[in-house]
């Protein structure tokens, strides 16, 4: 299997063992699964699906950030505890999933579930000089880390842009570089804390996936992915503070999946454009949200609207019409290797296509991209 590996821009074979372990940052729980968020999870499902075939054991685990500005004041506004908000948000989560046919996870931890360990890794980051803590607040120092930049290939000027857009806070006056990031954060009026070395506090964001891999896993991993937006500053810090804390390759291969668009941007909570699965499951069969969504290759944006799951039941329906028909076991082999391809899922729709339509019963093909057929 060769996978697009955004570290090094380039396909690389996957090389792994038996077990294939696999990191995908999951949702912060404030609002419902929406599309884009389902293309991430659709992705990796698929990743999944395809290596348990070749004779794989996976290990998926898919975060909860349990602790986040954004969730802090959604259940404020709410006038909720934020702990009730998570529950309830996940318990959705899981309800989208498992309509759309997703794989569950071997784990979904929760980001609070590893305070201690964040609290070690940042100590240890400062004990080692990669680290600086200003009024109980600790900030990672990317000065010291000379290959920060790298992982993402921005210039200075687009890391900038894209913290300031994306919780990073270059303009933070207790910062000695404008792109350094929290690690562990002073506690703040109103908000929950954790004792900590440094004072009462909580998590920063980068470092709660940090801790969770380390954790869950150990110090390196085979697969780490999730949105393309997550590239910079989320995965370009996380590995920083990941390598410099541990020593030892921290990934093998990054993947990430291109943003989803609707109306013209990014479908995102932050811009409200967004189709949520919870309703969309209502009004189509979920087999044909799957098509919709899985047609597309992974690393390429598309715009989504709701013309597409419309096509979808006619492709499902001309599918569901070959049950019976002929029997062609080199389409499952074909489909298999598309997927091998950096899963290469529009090349497997049209072959799946291409076999209905000459009376080849595509049931099997269809079902290792988790579409079963009735």
């Amino acid at each position: 299997m060769r996978l697009f590996n955004t570290a090094l821009q380039r396909l690389e074979e996957l090389e792994a063992g038996e077990v294939v372990d696999i990191y995908t940052c999951g949702i912060t729980p404030y609002d419902s699964t929406h599309i884009g968020h389902a293309a991430i999870f659709l992705t990796f499902d698929i990743l999944q699906r395809r290596l348990r075939s070749l004779g794989h054991q996976t290990r998926l685990v898919r975060n909860v950030t349990d602790i986040d500005d954004d969730l802090l004041t959604k259940a404020d506004q709410l006038g909720i505890d934020y702990q009730d908000l998570v529950a309830s948000e996940v318990a959705k989560l899981r309800a989208d999933l498992a309509s759309l046919n997703v794989l569950p996870s071997w784990s979904e931890p929760m980001a609070t579930a590893a305070v201690p360990e964040i609290i070690e890794i940042a100590g240890g980051l400062l004990s080692d000089g990669y680290a600086y803590e200003v009024e109980g607040t600790v900030f990672f120092d990317v000065t010291t880390w000379d290959e920060f930049g790298s992982f993402s290939g921005y210039s200075e000027q687009q890391m900038l842009t894209f913290a300031a857009e994306r919780g990073g806070f270059p303009d933070d006056a207790r910062k000695r570089n404008p792109l350094d990031f929290i690690l562990w954060q002073a506690a703040a009026p109103g908000e929950p804390t954790w004792d900590s070395p440094w004072g009462p506090g909580r998590p920063g964001w980068h470092i709660e996936c940090s801790a969770l891999i380390k954790k869950e896993f150990g110090d390196t991993i085979d697969i780490h992915g999730g949105g393309s937006d997550l590239i910079f500053p989320h995965h370009e810090c996380e590995l920083a503070q990941s390598t410099a804390a541990f020593s030892k390759p921290f990934v093998k291969i990054w993947m990430h999946q291109a943003m989803v668009q609707m109306d013209g941007e990014k479908m995102s909570k932050s811009l409200g454009n967004m189709d949520f699965v919870s309703d969309l499951v209502k009004e189509f069969d979920p087999r044909a949200i799957r098509i919709a969504i899985t047609q597309h290759h992974y690393r390429n944006s598309w715009e989504w609207h709701r013309d597409l799951p419309n096509g979808a039941i006619l492709r499902l329906a001309s599918w569901e019409g070959s049950i019976g028909g002929s029997l062609d076991e080199s389409l499952r082999e074909k489909v298999g290797l598309a997927l091998d391809d950096d899963l290469n899922t529009p090349k497997v729709f049209a072959l799946i296509d291409e076999a209905a339509a000459s009376g080849i019963d595509v049931s099997d093909a269809a079902e290792l991209i988790g579409i079963p057929l009735n």
